[in-house]
């Protein structure tokens, strides 16, 4: 076959642009990011060519939740200073990367259950229901459980930082606190309550939200933070269905490498909700 003859207008001229050709002292974009880090991090334990896929997609999903990290820990501090404005865009932000954490899911179900097979045994008793960061959004979000810190005894620095968390008041613990200062009648028992154990539901902190609602012309802000935490809430009911689907895609019915039940454990976290009077006001209102 005869080579293609490209026209000059094809191609983008660059002689009139002024790049930097010579980086002189300046970071390049690989060191500014430590892709040598970064890109030699995939190590597989097989030769299957699929396993580079299983990695690549959660490391990218640590990644994403690196970020939902840093910015739910910025936006708890706004909300212990009442400074709603830059933490309702730090939630929306996370809510954004609650999409692309989904979408990881995608790609990995077009593993079949024959390729993850061929490589499985390799894993071991590694598992994502180890994962460090994936627990402590889960406690920053308020889904205490003690029990979990069990599995991460083998990192102490770990299991140090998830202890705190769990400790502490979670994101909806301090919404309570504000809505307190705001006025609205949150019960003291919630105010000041032992953090590390699971919340439970309450009809007052319904009324309070049920105030907020009826009241949002006064206190936009309020709604507005409503309404970003049902956001949070939702895209993780979705986040879970998905990572459920895709298990059962791949793996039918067998057990997860972690030790839990696979499938069936997964199906037990499905009508979880980190804040649940903003579900119930709904049938309310």
């Amino acid at each position: 076959m005869a080579s293609r003859e490209y026209d000059k207008s094809e191609r983008v001229e660059l002689a009139d642009e002024a790049v930097h050709w010579d980086l002189g002292s300046s970071l390049s974009y690989g060191e500014y990011l430590h892709l040598e880090k970064l890109l030699t991090a995939q190590q597989p334990l097989s030769s299957e060519h699929n396993e580079m896929l299983f990695i690549i997609v959660h490391q990218v999903s640590e990644l994403w939740m690196r970020l939902m990290l840093h910015e739910l820990t910025a936006a708890l501090a706004c909300i212990r200073h009442d400074d709603l404005g830059p933490a309702l865009k730090m939630l929306a932000r996370i809510s954004r990367t609650q999409t692309q954490l989904l979408s990881v899911w995608d790609v990995l179900s077009t593993m079949t259950p024959f390729e993850y097979s061929a490589f499985r045994n390799a894993l071991g008793r590694s598992s994502g229901f180890q994962s460090a960061q994936y627990r402590l959004l889960e406690f920053l979000f308020g889904n205490k459980n003690a029990q979990m810190l069990v599995v991460h005894e083998r990192d102490p620095a770990d299991h140090e930082t998830l202890a705190r968390a769990l400790a502490a008041p979670s994101l909806y613990d301090e919404v309570l606190r504000l809505l307190s200062r705001r006025g609205y009648g949150i019960p003291e028992d919630y105010l000041t309550r032992d953090f590390s154990e699971p919340y439970q539901a309450s009809k007052q902190v319904a009324g309070a939200w049920l105030g907020v609602y009826h009241n949002a012309d006064k206190g936009w802000d309020l709604y507005e933070l409503a309404e970003r935490l049902v956001d949070l809430d939702h895209n993780f009911q979705l986040w879970r269905f998905h990572h459920l689907k895709t298990v059962e895609r791949i793996i039918g019915y067998k057990p997860g490498t972690g030790g839990t039940g696979g499938v069936s454990y997964l199906a037990k976290a499905l009508e979880l909700k980190f804040f649940p009077e903003l579900w119930q006001v709904r049938t309310s209102m």
